[in-house]
């Protein structure tokens, strides 16, 4: 099975208005798109020998970018490297276990992990998007 290679990133233009001028694929306020030295990138409408245009080009933060894990949520949603989800386990005390997306070094693929405790798990469809590491990051603070 082929996998969609695609990124997402947070725009480094603020200006609302002119976000909605550009008209580019967005996931929440995030551009969606093909990734190179900090744009995201449309898919091309037209080329030629000396030149190539996209549909749109966005400036975006490179610490904000993810790649497409290839992978949907139990919602349908795409989930990208920085998603935060929900594996569907409580603690011992309850509380949901939420875990960042991210590509394992010594694990083949995307996995989770928890909080850095040393609890690794596989990402599964089983798995809800809550939130993303960039906007919601206090949804994966410890309390103390």
């Amino acid at each position: 099975m082929k996998r969609e290679i695609k990124f997402r990133g947070l725009p480094t233009c603020k200006d609302k208005d002119e976000l909605d001028y550009i008209n580019f694929d967005r996931d929440g306020n995030f551009a969606v798109g093909f990734y190179e030295d900090g744009y995201i990138i449309g898919n091309v409408v037209e080329a030629s020998d000396d030149y190539i245009s996209p549909e749109f080009w966005v400036a975006v933060d490179k610490n904000t970018v993810g790649q497409y894990t290839g992978l949907h949520d139990n919602n349908g949603r795409e989930i990208y490297e920085g998603d935060i989800v929900d594996i569907g386990l409580k603690n011992q005390d309850g509380k949901l276990v939420l875990a960042p997306v991210i590509y394992g070094e010594y694990i083949a693929g995307y996995v989770l992990d928890n909080g850095g405790n040393g609890i690794w798990q596989r990402l599964t469809k089983d798995c809800k998007v809550i939130g993303n590491i960039y906007e919601n990051p206090d949804l994966l603070e410890v309390e103390k």
